[in-house]
């Protein structure tokens, strides 16, 4: 994918974001109390002066009653049923590296997949209500997860499948030696 579609989804997650606020008529403050994060944050991003961090966007979701997928969708929508891999939908993580490309054409459809990549050490928080409208499931075809939901912790080597269980604060970690590579697959509750 090339820097301009990267540029070009940083545009469009900045401008959902403010259209999801405005949509519920909430100033920046209301959405920096519901979400946690900083009023001054929340318009550095609305205004393309921040890309924020894949934990940002999971507050600043869930805050909105969204899944990070959904608000990323949201972003990404065109209604094409085909899209070639060199027109994926390409984000990335500014604070840590991890990539998200959307493999799904951006048509809104029930099921959504995605492919991550976790660099070495990197940890991805995300609270419950990240999860809280859709059921998911993680393919890891590259390295190894450490995927920690709720109390239960799961060793994810490559092919290796995991189905989420009920929404609950999860973290991803790639405590390996080289980049860990998965693929979610999510279905709309």
């Amino acid at each position: 994918m090339s820097e301009s579609s990267v540029i070009d989804l940083s545009q469009a997650i900045s401008a959902r974001v403010k259209t999801e606020r405005e949509a519920r008529n909430w100033s920046l403050a209301e959405l920096a109390e519901r979400s946690g994060v900083s009023k001054a944050m929340i318009s550095k991003i609305e205004r393309g002066e921040a890309s924020p961090t894949a934990t940002v966007l999971g507050r600043l979701s869930g805050a909105f009653g969204l899944t990070l997928s959904t608000l990323l969708a949201l972003a990404e929508q065109t209604g094409e049923r085909l899209v070639r891999r060199a027109d994926q939908s390409l984000w990335e993580d500014p604070e840590t590296g991890y990539t998200r490309r959307r493999i799904s054409p951006p048509t809104g459809g029930v099921l959504e997949l995605l492919e991550i990549e976790l660099p070495v050490g990197v940890r991805v928080p995300y609270p419950s209500d990240a999860f809280a409208f859709q059921h998911q499931q993680i393919w890891v075809t590259h390295g190894v997860l450490t995927f920690r939901e709720g109390v239960l912790t799961y060793r994810l080597e490559a092919g290796d499948c995991l189905q989420l269980g009920a929404p609950v604060e999860c973290e991803f970690f790639n405590a390996g030696t080289e980049v860990c590579r998965y693929v979610v697959g999510l279905v709309r509750r």
